[in-house]
């Protein structure tokens, strides 16, 4: 399946400056693998030494959290947006 990946801002640097890339695969694991695969860099800043998401890290599909779907496994359809949205925290 081909979806869109909406790239937070301070991630942009890793695509060159694009806000969207788009990439294949079947879950959302897949989709996010896909993306560190053609932009290096990904994998890092995402998953944690499991596998899993990070904490602070929150990934949407189209506009559900994934952490409330099936994480990783949530398969996507063609068309569809994902979207990496890091955490804010600040007082």
């Amino acid at each position: 399946m081909s979806l869109t990946i909406r790239i937070p801002t301070q991630l942009r640097t890793l695509t060159g400056g694009a806000g969207e890339v788009q990439v294949e695969g079947a879950t959302v694991g897949d989709a996010l693998k896909a993306l560190d695969s053609t932009h290096a860099g990904f994998a890092d800043r995402l998953f944690d030494e499991s596998g899993n998401l990070r904490r602070f890290v929150n990934v949407f599909l189209a506009d559900e959290d994934v952490r409330f779907l099936d994480g990783l496994s949530t398969p996507v359809e063609d068309g569809q947006t994902l979207s990496i949205v890091p955490a804010v925290a600040g007082g």
